[in-house]
């Protein structure tokens, strides 16, 4: 048998191939699928597991390019051409038999895939570590009661079955994923508390209470895997300039901080989860144009927004007027700044982060919500510092805020664990 596990690292979305050695399906493509064609194997067809909500899946270049079926199950409502799965259906592949285990819970479509009673293909139900959110496709709690039998049906397949998930640590369809790749039902048994639960009205209690934001461009995305398919657009060109477009500058951070165009906002390419935030940053339908440092950067850059459904880049500067900068601040630093009463601290962590410990007096707002509130509340004559766990989400903040004409300054290479203050602790209601 054939089995091929491929992980996108800024999404952290898991895709496979699994066939016979002459013949093969893949299972939940990426958008970017020459590194399955590059394998050499016949592919008879795709196969997903649900309409997917954080990425753009690449069935529709896959059909369009290379005139490869998909097969989903019914209740996706797919428009595009497809074969409609149910659960129980067995689709073989030479000697590989893969059997549809219909699983709803994050959406009711979805279904996992069991590999000749040897594997299963989770998708976005059981996962390293967690389980899946229940609330991007229905309400939270019909959800969580789905996911619960869904639960129960694969660790139902035995002890020795090995686990291959949709998604690794990274993803924001699961909060508290392991990064590691794959598992098994019995492992999965004894160290995921998603699996602890015997009644469903706790197990719907714990899951229903999603913390972890929604993807920026679940709506959007949805529908373009839902929708008819998704050609490859065109590459990008290299501009003059950004002519009034909104610059995203995917340059390393240091090199925005040296210099940057007026009103750019800074997510490097370089960074974790590049794809996501850049959605969270951009406003639906604005015009944007990168800024980078050479053509393949914009070109990578472009290729993981289009991953997400920003499929329209409207150009690249390599060359452009760089007079604005940036201060920063060091960990250290802060505490004689609000010493002396000289800054404003905005803690841009989620709320849960936040729970663990937050310096006293800042204010709460995550990084993905700046520019929407366009610094409501904050003090206009007065120096705005930015902080995370770590650095890279304080700059991000700091660029949005900058662009709305505050003066911000970011605490990078590090964060609040590295604050030298005092740090509060927080305990919400019910929480033990």
């Amino acid at each position: 048998m054939i089995f091929r596990q491929f992980v996108d690292e800024d999404l952290g979305c898991a895709s496979y191939l699994v066939g016979d050695g002459e013949s093969a399906v893949l299972v939940d493509p990426s958008f970017q699928i020459d590194q399955y064609l590059a394998e050499g194997v016949r592919i008879e067809r795709v196969l997903e597991t649900h309409t997917h909500a954080d990425h753009v899946s690449g069935h529709g270049r896959l059909a369009l390019e290379h005139g490869i079926p998909v097969a989903i199950h019914s209740l996706a409502e797919a428009e595009y051409e497809h074969e409609a799965l149910a659960d129980g259906d067995e689709i073989q592949v030479g000697d590989v038999t893969i059997r549809v285990l219909h699983t709803p819970g994050h959406r009711p479509e979805h279904c996992a895939f069991v590999v000749d009673d040897k594997l299963v293909l989770t998708g976005d139900s059981l996962f390293v570590g967690d389980a899946a959110r229940p609330d991007l496709a229905v309400a939270a709690i019909e959800g969580a009661e789905n996911l619960f039998e869904s639960l129960k049906k694969i660790a139902a397949l035995g002890d020795g079955v090995e686990v291959y998930p949709g998604h690794v640590a990274g993803s924001l369809c699961g909060g508290n994923m392991s990064s590691e790749r794959s598992s098994t039902i019995g492992r999965e048994r004894e160290t995921n508390e998603a699996l602890d639960f015997r009644d469903m009205q706790d197990f719907v209690m714990v899951a229903a209470s999603v913390s972890t934001p929604r993807p920026p461009t679940t709506e959007r995305v949805v529908g373009l895997n839902r929708g008819p398919w998704v050609a490859l657009p065109e590459e990008p060109d290299e501009l003059a300039d950004a002519a009034g477009a909104t610059v995203l500058d995917v340059r390393p951070f240091t090199e925005y901080v040296a210099g940057h165009v007026p009103g750019a906002i800074s997510v490097p390419v370089t960074g974790n989860s590049f794809g996501t935030r850049s959605a969270f940053v951009l406003l639906a339908d604005e015009p944007f144009v990168l800024h980078a440092r050479t053509r393949d950067e914009a070109l990578e850059a472009t290729r993981k927004l289009w991953a997400v459904g920003l499929l329209d880049v409207d150009g690249y500067v390599l060359h452009a007027e760089t007079p604005e900068q940036l201060a920063t601040v060091d960990a250290r630093e802060l505490k004689r700044l609000l010493d002396e009463r000289e800054v404003q601290v905005v803690d841009v962590r989620e709320a849960s982060e936040r729970d663990d410990g937050y310096i006293p007096g800042s204010r709460n707002i995550p990084y993905r919500l700046l520019r929407k509130l366009a610094g409501d509340g904050l003090e206009r004559d007065k120096p705005v510092v930015t902080i995370c766990e770590s650095g890279p989400r304080a700059a991000i903040a700091a660029s949005v805020l900058a662009r709305e004409g505050f003066d911000a300054r970011p605490v990078v290479g590090g964060g609040v664990p590295d604050f030298t203050g005092e740090i509060v602790g927080f305990r919400r209601c019910g929480g033990v």
